[in-house]
């Protein structure tokens, strides 16, 4: 275990999995309803990786609302409205002490990869996607102004805030790539690395709905 933080917090960044606003880049070759399936699997894959990991405080920040897919101990609050990069300063704006921010298109990470040592020498923890992005950002001292302004959903996101948080003084761990479940190719790819997850389960029963049509 890594050193921990009383007072750390893991904000999960979502959007409730419903049909037609949820993983809508996986329609076609999945139906709307499909692909809120998946989009709650990935969701649930998410949520018990957040549960397994030390912290004081772990935050569901929703657009929509709860559903049977949240597990207890967590708190629930609702997403700011704006851009998605005042969307996540607001996010951190609710973080009492360091915080790690994630989103639900990961659904193949794990407790350990979220076990910042916040004793260590480093001011800030940035995950790079495999699209450019980036699918986590922790934060020793967490300042939204750290976050506002920088481009999100590009394929710079992840070089972009590196160099916001390079440029601020902050001292940068890199924790390692993953790949973020964005169409129907990554779907496939990150269910080959984590077969285990309900995301893979679900993705495999599908599949041969799909290929029956």
């Amino acid at each position: 275990m890594s050193g921990v933080r009383t007072d750390a917090t893991i904000l999960v960044l979502a959007k409730a999995p419903v049909a037609g606003q949820a993983k809508t880049r996986l329609t076609p070759p999945y139906t709307p309803e499909e692909a809120a399936e998946l989009a709650a699997a990935a969701l649930e894959d998410t949520l018990e990786a957040v549960a397994a990991t030390p912290a004081a405080r772990r935050v569901l920040v929703l657009d929509g609302s709860p559903g049977p897919w949240l597990p207890a101990g967590f708190e629930v609050i609702r997403q700011q409205p704006g851009g998605l990069d005042a969307r996540i300063a607001a996010a951190f704006a609710v973080a009492t002490g360091p915080a790690l921010l994630i989103g639900m298109d990961t659904p193949q990470v794990t407790p350990d990869l979220l076990d910042i040592d916040w004793n260590g020498a480093y001011d800030a923890w940035l995950g790079p996607a495999g699209d450019g992005g980036w699918w986590a950002l922790g934060l020793r001292a967490p300042d939204p102004q750290l976050v506002l302004g920088v481009p999100m959903s590009t394929s710079w996101t992840g070089a972009a805030t590196r160099a916001r948080l390079t440029g601020a003084g902050q001292r940068v761990f890199d924790l390692p790539m993953l790949r973020d479940v964005d169409d129907d190719a990554a779907a496939s790819a990150v269910a080959k690395e984590a077969p285990t997850t309900r995301f893979a389960k679900r993705l495999d029963e599908l599949g041969a709905a799909v290929s029956a049509r």
